[in-house]
């Protein structure tokens, strides 16, 4: 199986340190949707992997979540791509939850879902705990440098292995090459 996992916020969408809490606020960087849609074009199943702390945090509730994920769906058919599935963890830190990246719990659970080993499997992400959590799982981190990106790399301790690429778009080019 040709699988793909993503961070959603940085990595699809722009982020922001106040929390994407609307659909209004939920923009995609531009040519994300378009490398989600040339991944399952070419057979990848692709499955979003996210830290959702503002459900948590009281900042926006589940129907919110989902119409944020519905819009993002819909985006992504238009230019004829699926996403899988949307793996979230709404815990805040604090809770320390297995769910939340850096922990590998959302890609323990991608794995029994989609009965495959994650050995191998590309995960993008902007952020180091996004890098923890794929390199726990065993698959493949690669860092974007949107989103949080930049500080990401010039903070370092990057998991080994990790490689970097401009943005989604970048990423996929390389894993389609």
């Amino acid at each position: 199986m040709k699988l793909v996992i993503l961070d959603r916020d940085g990595v699809i969408n722009f982020d922001s340190d106040h929390y994407i809490k609307s659909t209004d606020e939920w923009r995609p960087i531009p040519g994300s949707i378009e490398a989600i849609a040339r991944l399952t074009q070419t057979g990848h199943h692709v499955v979003v992997a996210t830290n959702q702390s503002g459900v948590g945090r009281g900042l926006f509730d589940m129907a919110t979540l989902n119409a944020m994920h519905a819009k993002m769906h819909r985006l992504v058919s238009q230019c004829g791509g699926r996403i899988d599935a949307v793996f979230y963890c709404p815990d805040t830190d604090l809770s320390q939850s297995l769910c939340r990246k850096p922990m590998p719990g959302m890609f323990h659970a991608i794995a029994e879902r989609f009965n495959t080993p994650l050995t191998g499997v590309p995960a993008i992400g902007d952020a180091l705990r996004d890098l923890q959590a794929a390199h726990s799982a065993g698959a493949k981190p690669m860092l974007v440098l949107t989103g949080k990106g930049e500080k990401t790399r010039a903070a370092g301790g990057l998991p080994p292995g990790t490689t970097e690429h401009a943005d989604l778009a970048a990423a996929v080019d390389v894993l389609l090459c």
